[in-house]
């Protein structure tokens, strides 16, 4: 195994007025040009499960209604992974190119969750027109759009 070294670009900041991405002064100019993008992918850093015990876990008990009892974690989109790495397209609502502040809808993340990356969200790369997914999950929303008024406690088993 090799080890890598990554450093955080920002930190996600949720408050009462919503979720921003807010970047570390010397990457702002790395926000040249993105404008026009509506959606950004946002590679961010499950920093609450960076220890030991969350990177040895390889299988879990389901966290989903009606799939299998006990799934590998690549199958899940658990936070306990051998890389705490998460991955979520976002909305972007506005942009203060000089402060390096990014407004976004809704993400998954903590307040104060290191960044990793951002890429421009483009449907020629990232857009998949007829993905696949087992039965069990075949009745969730077919896009971030539609999962913000989606039921997801009728879909976990906590």
């Amino acid at each position: 195994m090799s080890n890598l070294e990554v450093h955080s670009i920002g930190t996600v900041r949720n408050n009462q007025s919503g979720t921003y991405i807010t970047l570390e002064k010397n990457f702002i100019p790395a926000l040249q040009a993105l404008e026009g993008f509506s959606h950004i992918n946002v590679l961010w850093w499950f920093s609450d499960y960076d220890d030991e015990h969350s990177r040895s876990v390889l299988q879990t008990e389901s966290p989903y209604k009606g799939s299998p009892e006990v799934m590998g974690i690549f199958a899940t989109r658990s936070p306990m992974r051998p890389n705490p790495i998460a991955l979520t397209a976002v909305e972007i609502i506005q942009t203060d190119f000089e402060k390096g502040i990014i407004q976004v809808s809704f993400m998954d993340a903590y307040d104060n969750t290191p960044v990793l990356d951002i890429k421009p969200y483009t449907p020629s790369l990232d857009r998949v027109e007829t993905p696949g997914v087992p039965a069990w999950c075949s009745s969730w929303p077919k896009s971030t759009e539609e999962s913000g008024s989606f039921n997801w406690a009728e879909v976990f088993n906590f």
